[in-house]
């Protein structure tokens, strides 16, 4: 964004292993994860950023990201001759022989790329969660405030608090006067004493501020050197943090429904319910917004078919996917086969599973290239799904990729 406005890097950070996501972190980076059939995790954050006008963009990546960079690279390709990018920037132990120590650490080995840029304001956005966003308006807050640091903020229950860094405002509903990084026990709001606002983890900085901020926090030797757990209590201490209401934030083409729709996909449950929020007939976060749309890569592949009696209902199938069999409630990634007689409930498939004649799966994340024998259950057996595979908190089974079915 520049055009005799103000100048903006785009940070992404993509390095974070996802251990709660296991097993489908097993074989790639979080942010590389299939969400809603067709895009990757990253595709939101990215496409947000690229609506919004900020064409210049470094998605940092460490753990397991040949996937994730792959992605980027053939996807993502902007137009040279104005100068924008969309690229992916693995960790390079910049300041000596270590990797990434936290997110702020991830930034401060990758300052030659702010030096090379030299914007007057820096986005840093997460790169695992589901939601749209125009982040000019995020930005226009942030310069008519004068803060060093904007943090984009939404209400959640109180009782979920420690999955979140809680921003705690001032009286004037704008200052921030305290963060707390994933508390137990934190107050909640003076209007909703069960919610609390949590940090989306979505900051807009004055360049100023954040290398300032990021060189103090290098010399601390107990610092946790993160984003949230040590810039923010910083700039937050010096009187230079201040929220946006992420509630406020309005993109074109967005419903009653699914505006201020934000969701942190950082567990199986998490995963598992964002997909059921795309399949009702009117969706909690709808993907046919063509106003604000997501982006992503588009294999060439024929379009869906339904032989020998197949159906589906309330689902999301994609492109070459073959269904001869039922599939219901449930998201389709490319290549998915159901043959005759199997039964596909409540499951969302990844590339290229196979289903089986007779099989039945149900309530079930598969990833890619699984192939379920004939005649098999999946999803069917509480007992017997704790034994072979993994199996979350709500009882959603999980897969990894390739994994056999037993």
């Amino acid at each position: 964004m520049r055009r005799g406005g103000p100048s903006v890097l785009g940070i992404v950070l993509a390095g974070g292993a996802g251990k709660r996501l296991m097993p489908l972190t097993a074989d790639r980076a979080k942010p590389a994860v299939v969400f809603g059939g067709t895009y990757r995790l990253v595709d939101f954050v990215l496409s947000n950023l690229v609506n919004g006008d900020i064409l210049r963009i470094c998605v940092l990546t460490q753990y397991k990201s040949h996937s994730l960079d792959r992605h980027i690279t053939t996807t993502w390709r902007m137009s040279s001759l104005l100068g924008n990018y969309v690229t992916p920037v693995p960790a390079q132990q910049r300041l000596g022989p270590h990797w990434y120590l936290g997110s702020a650490d991830a930034i401060l080995q990758s300052l030659n790329l702010v030096q090379d840029e030299r914007p007057d304001h820096i986005a840093v956005f997460g790169a695992d969660h589901v939601y749209r966003m125009d982040p000019r308006q995020m930005l226009r807050q942030h310069i008519d405030g004068g803060a060093g640091v904007t943090v984009a903020g939404i209400r959640v229950p109180r009782a979920e608090s420690s999955a979140f860094g809680v921003i705690k405002p001032g009286p004037d509903g704008r200052t921030i006067e305290g963060f707390l990084e994933k508390p137990t026990d934190p107050p909640g709001l003076k209007d909703d004493p069960d919610s609390v606002l949590a940090s989306m983890g979505n900051y807009v900085f004055t360049t100023r501020a954040l290398v300032e901020a990021l060189f103090k926090d290098a010399e601390d030797e107990n610092s946790v050197h993160d984003m949230g757990g040590s810039i923010l209590p910083i700039l937050t201490e010096s009187g230079e943090a201040q929220l946006y209401d992420f509630n406020t934030n309005h993109v074109p083409g967005e419903t009653a429904r699914d505006q201020g729709y934000w969701r942190d996909v950082g567990t199986l449950d998490a995963y598992y319910d964002a997909h059921m929020d795309l399949i009702a007939e009117r969706p909690a976060f709808n993907l046919y917004n063509r106003d604000w749309p997501v982006y992503t890569h588009s294999s060439q592949l024929s379009p869906a078919r339904f032989n020998a009696g197949g159906i589906a209902g309330e689902s999301i199938v994609s492109a070459g996917c073959l269904i001869r069999g039922q599939v219901t409630r449930s998201v389709l990634s490319p290549g998915v086969v159901v043959e005759e007689g199997a039964v596909v409930q409540d499951c969302v498939l990844h590339d290229n599973v196979r289903v089986g004649r007779g099989a039945i799966v149900r309530g079930a994340i598969l990833d890619k290239h699984i192939e379920v024998p004939p005649g098999a259950a999946v999803g069917v057996d509480e007992r017997s799904d704790r034994e072979l595979y993994s199996v979350s908190e709500n009882g959603v089974v999980a897969l990894g990729k390739g994994q056999r079915v037993l």
